[in-house]
């Protein structure tokens, strides 16, 4: 089991910007895919961003194409989601997972990070 612990959230104005961070830690962080999830409020969590084991290849929800940016450094054990040009509407708490695998239109993780709150103010 991974444990993975999330920071960098914050009260942000629109427009601003974020970086959230995932460390973890308890087994070979380097072997797994990576992905930060959202929930906001009244909501079901949904998937935001995936990069594979060696970071060649990412992909991201429609909602936050070219605004976030996925990214991981093996050597610290850490992902990472840039988060710019945010709106209102990415107002949740936001989740790190490791292993994220698509299934039946939704994805199985193999472990959740506690979450981290991201609040914009328009």
């Amino acid at each position: 089991q991974m444990q993975l612990v999330e920071s960098g959230g914050g009260l942000v104005q629109a427009g601003g910007s974020l970086r959230l961070s995932c460390a973890a830690s308890g087994r070979t962080f380097s072997a797994y895919p990576m992905g930060w999830f959202r929930q906001a409020p009244g909501k079901e969590r949904e998937f935001v961003a995936t990069i594979n084991w060696t970071g060649s290849s990412t992909d991201y929800a429609d909602s936050v194409k070219g605004r976030f940016t996925i990214s991981r450094d093996v050597a610290k054990n850490t992902v990472y989601l840039q988060m710019n040009s945010l709106e209102s509407e990415d107002t949740a708490v936001y989740y790190c997972a490791a292993n994220p695998r698509p299934r039946g239109g939704s994805y199985v993780v193999s472990s959740w990070g506690q979450g981290t709150q991201v609040t914009v103010s328009s």
